[in-house]
């Protein structure tokens, strides 16, 4: 395959990934683009990566590289990676992790993603690495904020070699997920393929807090949320 990748997106198969990599793709065109997914042993481990093969397919991205982060789910702490941990509902409490910090979150999960993405980038002499991080509007994760992925720009810059030069790109950081949804729509991607859902791989729970956000963020950009949810978290929805 010609080296013409130009730009590398980290594709979790989530609304807000597929949304930057629909940003990506208006950018610099899907011929230029390579999808990056990264499994982790996550409760929806097998849903979210249909998701970034049918969200890659939509597209005709050809360039795409999935990767196996299994040390997370033996690192364990974090209620996605770990069965003993139970993913919160309806908005009770975050559980025992300390200064609000959902029990969700994944130690630090998202450097080991942009290390892979940034590995990839330099040896395909790719310029960007996008990542669908959200500041405010999300369930308060520490690297999701805009200062982490300044600091990390600047280990990019230390890490790599003297002619290389890869730019960290967060299009939706600062943006409200509904916001994100209209932008989705704007730029006609495909959400309808993704997946948000914490736990559940069939229909979406409608109760973790990735459902209610997801389900807030529709009904506030006043669409219907496309993707299969249980008959009870639809009704109140």
């Amino acid at each position: 395959m010609e080296d013409l990748t130009e730009a590398i997106v980290l594709l979790s198969g989530g609304m807000d990934s597929c949304v930057v990599a629909a940003v990506a793709r208006e950018r610099h065109g899907a011929e230029r683009l390579a999808l990056l997914h990264a499994g982790y042993g996550q409760r929806t481990e097998r849903r979210e990566r249909r998701a970034f093969d049918e969200i890659g397919d939509f597209w005709s991205v050809r360039r795409r590289l999935v990767v196996h982060l299994d040390h997370f789910r033996v690192i364990g702490g974090s209620a996605l990676t770990d069965s003993n941990i139970a993913v919160p509902h309806g908005g009770e409490s975050a559980g025992p992790s300390e200064n609000g910090i959902p029990v969700t979150y994944v130690p630090f999960r998202n450097a080991h993603f942009l290390s892979v993405a940034v590995s990839w980038a330099e040896a395909l002499h790719a310029r960007f690495v996008y990542i669908g991080a959200v500041a405010e509007d999300s369930s308060g994760y520490p690297d999701c904020r805009p200062e982490y992925y300044k600091v990390f720009q600047d280990l990019v810059r230390a890490g790599t070699r003297p002619e290389t030069h890869i730019e960290i790109v967060t299009p939706v950081i600062h943006m409200r997920k509904s916001e994100i949804v209209r932008r989705g729509l704007e730029l006609k991607a495909p959400l309808h393929l993704t997946w948000s859902c914490y736990q559940a791989e069939d229909a979406a729970c409608g109760v973790c807090d990735s459902c209610r956000l997801r389900l807030r963020a529709f009904a506030e950009a006043g669409v219907p949320d496309p993707i299969p949810y249980r008959a009870a978290a639809r009704a109140r929805a």
